[in-house]
């Protein structure tokens, strides 16, 4: 079956905690990349995390004053719980997160975390296929490490434009060499993607993390094929499909039995902020799942990269900061 598997809820973000941490270790693992490992201050534990987890990284405020906070995979070993590591990518495009951590975040630096959370857990599986591109490696890396721990047969295609942009080469050099392929587009071109899904079967499952136009295609092949299971994380949502018309809707918060009205290209989101509700948020791109919602009636138009094709279906939960409603109405347990 081609799909995003079922997975199971992350925790509610009021029982998620935030820590202090200084940033010990700072290294330059790529072009534009650096990698950080995050200690709390008090010398105390982080909690348990799952192949998959990221965290969020309060980086201050941004030039309208509105809280920056961005959200990393961690890479590092699940069983070390005395460090936290990150990668981050220097964007071009950035709305000031990464060009913040590139430029604040040395050695010593002090921030708060929050965390961690999971989205994107690893599944059971007969055998695994995994495809990173660029800094999608990250959440990648500690699968990878979890297959091999766990005996299970698995594949790993490293994606990027050039060596450069590889990351955590250090790494990777510690995995069984037969079993990784790095791949770079300025030595060998574009990769057959085809050639090497169209051998998988009904038990296999294929984890990718990357740009937007990589997991599109193997999302699309997925679907074509209806036999093996995709499973990806985002960077962002994917973009409105051309014609989708943005409706005015009214939303009821249960608990409050106060009304909203969401006019048509406004958030939900900043109409619940700006009215005072107290709602938990973060990225506001429908990526990071801070703003899942219980859904108690109505029909959500879900826009967020965080809900599987089983979850959308359901209505149960829907992301406020992106997603709107496809009924006039709509109910959410707030």
């Amino acid at each position: 079956m081609s799909s995003v598997a079922q997975i199971p809820k992350s925790p509610a973000l009021h029982e998620e905690l935030t820590y202090d941490v200084s940033v010990s270790e700072r290294h330059v693992v790529g072009e534009d990349i650096v990698s950080l490992t995050l200690r709390r201050d008090d010398g105390g534990l982080f909690p348990a995390w799952e192949p998959g987890s990221h965290i969020d990284v309060f980086l201050g405020e941004d030039e309208q004053g509105e809280p920056l906070t961005r959200q990393y995979s961690l890479w590092g070993a699940v069983e070390d719980r005395s460090a936290w590591r990150i990668g981050v990518l220097k964007d071009p495009a950035s709305r000031g997160g990464s060009l913040r951590v590139h430029e604040q975040l040395i050695d010593g630096a002090k921030i708060r975390v929050r965390g961690a959370r999971n989205h994107f857990h690893l599944e059971p599986a007969k055998s695994y296929v995994f495809v990173a591109g660029g800094i999608g490696i990250t959440p990648i890396l500690p699968m990878v490490r979890q297959a091999e721990r766990d005996g299970i047969p698995w594949k790993l295609y490293y994606l990027a434009r050039n060596r450069a942009r590889l990351a955590l080469l250090e790494e990777l050099s510690g995995l069984p060499a037969e079993k990784l392929v790095l791949h770079c587009d300025d030595e060998n071109g574009m990769i057959d993607l085809a050639g090497i899904t169209s051998v998988l079967g009904e038990e296999d499952h294929v984890y990718a993390c990357g740009p937007g136009p990589l997991l599109d295609v193997l999302d699309k092949m997925a679907q074509k094929s209806g036999r093996w299971t995709f499973h990806c994380e985002r960077f962002a949502a994917a973009p409105v499909a051309p014609g989708r018309v943005d409706l005015p809707f009214e939303v009821l918060l249960s608990k409050s039995g106060t009304t909203h009205q969401i006019p048509a290209g406004v958030p939900c989101l900043k109409v619940l902020r700006e009215a005072g509700v107290e709602v938990d948020w973060s990225c506001s791109e429908g990526v990071c799942g801070t703003c899942e919602t219980e859904v108690l009636e109505g029909e959500p138009d879900h826009r967020d990269a965080v809900l599987t094709a089983e979850e959308r279906a359901a209505n149960e939960t829907m992301m406020i900061c992106v997603s709107r409603a496809r009924s006039a109405r709509i109910v959410l347990n707030l």
